[in-house]
């Protein structure tokens, strides 16, 4: 029997909730040319002369708010997942774990695979969604590795899994478990892109010409925004949610120029309206994280308050679940 390695990869946290370790992971995460992909010396300008600088003390302050006496909740529910899923495993199957983005790293965890001479090794990257800065730079930073080793196994990669019905299955129990029929509202937030970055897919048609929102169009397999829409519309199936009772929105933008509708502009709307109760579920995220922690359950919950809303409630991730672990047994 064929001896697999099986490696997950996240998209990193810093070492401390620190200005020097926030600043080293900054660094690293925002110059990597898959996530701002602008000319190597603009972005270079951009990233270390004005960005890093300004925003590393306000990242550090949202970091010790997200920070546990375990440490970061990245990390902490990836080495439990790790646990976990080794424990599920057969004995010819081996479980490691590495962060895009400093540690655990990508090169430590190749190494000992290397010197180990696995026959095969499953790469899954722990991002439902195929999006270049996520599932793309993971994978270009392992085939950067493996493409210099003497013996190359058979490898697979899964560059995404937002379909797969033990996903859908264990999204759809963890929503369930909060009690949806007792809100007068959902939103199913997704971390935001760039719309440049959704054209990049598609040159071909323009996110705005897209039909995605209403159905999964033949072009959008691998489409960022089309996919999304396409998980809301899994779960709201599988949920038995009625039209006009939810909405798809985006998160964690950096400027105008993002993935719309924005989820805070939702939730004005949701007040506004009179809305008093939302849920919102997070399918972008398989383990919670500065944008589902800080950004949902305090920011976007103090916003939605201040609205004229009386109750916002986040659905947690899956992090290390009974059902996120045979999720992935079955996408291994």
């Amino acid at each position: 029997m064929k001896r697999n390695a099986i490696l997950l990869i996240n998209i990193g946290t810093p070492n401390k909730p620190e200005i020097k370790a926030v600043r080293r992971y900054l660094s690293q995460f925002l110059n990597d040319r898959r996530v701002i992909d602008l000319p190597f010396l603009l972005r270079k300008i951009l990233v270390n002369l004005i960005i890093v600088p300004f925003r590393a003390r306000k990242s550090t302050n949202l970091y010790k708010q997200l920070w546990t006496p375990e440490g970061s909740p990245l990390l902490t529910n990836m080495l439990g997942l790790q646990k976990k899923l080794q424990a599920k495993t057969i004995e010819t199957e081996d479980v490691f774990v590495a962060m895009r983005y400093q540690n655990p790293s990508i090169k430590k965890a190749l190494k000992e695979i290397n010197s180990k001479r696995y026959d095969k090794l499953t790469i899954i990257p722990l991002f439902p969604h195929y999006a270049s800065s996520t599932s793309g730079t993971a994978i270009e930073a392992v085939m950067k590795i493996i493409k210099r080793w003497d013996v190359i196994p058979e490898i697979r990669i899964i560059n995404q899994f937002y379909e797969h019905p033990a996903f859908i299955r264990s999204l759809t129990q963890k929503i369930k478990s909060f009690k949806p029929e007792n809100y007068d509202h959902i939103i199913f937030s997704y971390h935001g892109l760039p719309d440049r970055h959704l054209n990049k897919t598609h040159p071909e048609i323009a996110s705005s010409d897209c039909n995605c929102e209403k159905e999964m169009p033949v072009h959008g397999k691998l489409c960022y925004k089309a996919t999304c829409f396409q998980t809301t519309r899994l779960l709201a199936n599988k949920l038995e949610l009625k039209n006009g009772t939810y909405t798809t929105s985006f998160q964690s933008r950096l400027s105008k120029n993002w993935m719309t509708p924005f989820t805070d502009a939702i939730l004005k709307q949701l007040a506004i309206s009179g809305e008093k109760s939302v849920l919102i579920a997070a399918p972008s995220f398989v383990s919670d994280c500065l944008e589902t922690t800080v950004e949902i359950k305090h920011e976007y919950k103090n916003k939605f308050i201040s609205f004229g809303g009386e109750e916002l409630t986040l659905v947690e991730s899956l992090n290390n679940s009974d059902e996120w672990i045979e999720t992935l047994r079955q996408l291994i």
